[in-house]
């Protein structure tokens, strides 16, 4: 008994540690602007290519965001929290916070007197429903205190294959804690272990010949956590096809 309370202790203090890494120790300022309609079509797709973003997971509490923070791709499915800031301009804030995943690039643009994404700016094109939660529409934009908060999903991690033979892109959705991945290896069930490359966004890619093994996936989130998902595209995969696990992060 004594043995277990303690595993119970230690797991328990892993995962405030885990949690607590991933939580900025203050509020930090930005600005944030919305686009993609009231229904947040305009979301769809995107730069870290998680495409429909119902299908994936993510729904309509997204944003893009700016080259300072979304650091070519790598903060693709982070979760941050964000409120308008009331002491900065109070004229067009909500009461309240939202929680947003990164699910797009907001680009820079040097032509145009705007420039809210531009480097060093750090801003988030929050989709419409999204940043209704926190500004009044009539502002378009709006100051912002934010952090970066673990990630909580419904479901397990889920593998989507596409590419062609001895070319396998595949994109990895849904992921919880960290939200975002450093590294992925895939493993067939006549191979070992081969280390992916991030190609765009979410997407990873093999150039092993994969077809007719089951296929293994061990990733590694950007919080040093890894977690192995066996055998879980079966040995009938097909290109296209999405499988999920039951497990989270």
């Amino acid at each position: 008994m004594a043995k277990t309370h303690f595993l119970l202790l230690m797991a328990s203090c892993y995962l405030l540690i885990r949690v607590e890494s991933l939580i900025a120790s203050r509020w930090v300022r930005g600005h944030a602007t919305f686009y993609g309609g009231s229904d947040a079509s305009g979301t769809m797709g995107g730069a870290c290519g998680y495409g429909d973003l119902f299908s994936a997971g993510y729904g309509t509490r997204t944003a893009a965001l700016s080259s300072a923070l979304f650091n070519q791709g790598a903060a693709c499915g982070q979760c941050y929290k964000i409120a308008c800031d009331r002491k900065a301009d109070p004229r067009w804030c909500k009461k309240g916070s939202v929680t947003i995943t990164a699910t797009n690039f907001c680009p820079p643009s040097f032509d145009g007197p705007a420039g809210w994404c531009n480097p060093p700016l750090q801003h988030f094109d929050m989709a419409q429903p999204a940043w209704e939660k926190i500004g009044i529409y009539k502002a378009g934009m709006i100051p912002i205190i934010y952090k970066r908060v673990p990630c909580k999903r419904h479901g397990g991690v889920r593998f989507t294959v596409n590419g062609r033979d001895y070319f396998e892109l595949v994109s990895i959705t849904n992921i919880g804690g960290a939200g975002s991945i450093r590294s992925v290896q895939v493993k067939g069930s006549r191979t070992g272990w081969t280390q992916m490359s991030r190609n765009w966004g979410s997407n990873w890619q093999s150039n092993s010949f994969l077809n007719g093994q089951s296929i293994s996936f061990m990733i590694t989130t950007t919080d040093g956590f890894t977690k192995t998902f066996p055998n879980i595209v079966p040995s009938n995969w097909r290109f296209g096809q999405t499988y999920s696990s039951r497990v989270q992060f």
